[in-house]
Parts: structure tokens; sequence; C-alpha cells
């Protein structure tokens, strides 16, 4: 894994968090070479997971059909 603090990029919180403290954040900041972070906000420092554009459009994709409401 990747620390989130070492990348020079700029986080987003994701339009389905809440203030429950429950947050991804993400950047789109390294999709230019097919890449796109995403890591916890209440640990800013903590790791990062690094996603493929591939895999990362997938997951939204599944998140706003309500494909994943179950799990």
């Amino acid at each position: 894994m990747t620390s989130a603090s070492t990348l020079p990029v700029e986080w987003q919180k994701s339009s389905y968090s809440t203030n429950g403290g429950n947050c991804v954040e993400y950047s789109r900041g390294l999709v230019v070479q097919g890449a796109v972070p995403v890591r916890d906000s209440k640990a800013p420092d903590g790791p990062a997971l690094v996603f493929t554009t591939d895999a990362w459009a997938c997951f939204v994709g599944a998140v706003q059909r309500g494909d994943l409401s179950s799990v």
C-alpha cells in the first residue's frame, strides 16, 4: 500500500459520504497515469489504495446503480 501523505495530489470526499465520519476520499490527480488513489478521511496520513481507472469506474458505476446496497 502507498502512504496517502506521500502522494502529490488533492483529495476530494465522495459525494456519497456523510458527516458521520465514514468517509472515503479520492483523487483525480493520477488519472493521467491510469490510477485513482483512495484513502480513509479519518486517517489522511494512513495508507491509500491505488486502483486502476477501469477498476475505479466499475466500482463507481456499481455504487451508482445500487449494486452494492446489500453489501
